[in-house]
């Protein structure tokens, strides 16, 4: 898996590519996560676009870092779902834990201006 960080405003977009599928991937993911809450960077979205493959240690992954930020008050957000991907959420029932946009401007939008 490959992670690309940026921002929009006072929103941090994670891009995620490739495979998310635990080991060194779960470092990455949780120590990018863990960074960004420690300097009160609370507004995350997840770009999922270019993730073609995620396995029940990925979804793990994403579970953690969604329960890390919501448990320091802030956020996170899918946007750009892969349908591949999309359908193993809707098996797990994840769809209704994530908040899940179809883009990244109604992603970023969806936090408000606070």
């Amino acid at each position: 898996m490959n992670l690309k960080r940026r921002e929009v405003g006072d929103v941090i977009i994670l891009e995620l590519s490739g495979k998310l599928m635990g080991g060194p991937d779960a470092a990455l993911f949780h120590d990018t996560i863990k960074d960004l809450l420690t300097s009160d960077r609370k507004k995350i979205v997840v770009n999922l676009s270019s993730l073609n493959w995620i396995n029940s240690t990925g979804l793990g992954i994403l579970i953690s870092g969604y329960t890390s930020v919501k448990n320091a008050g802030g956020q996170l957000k899918l946007t750009s779902v892969a349908e591949r991907v999309q359908s193993i959420f809707m098996i797990t029932k994840l769809a209704t834990v994530f908040e899940s946009y179809p883009n990244e401007d109604e992603a970023v939008a969806s936090f408000g201006g606070e």
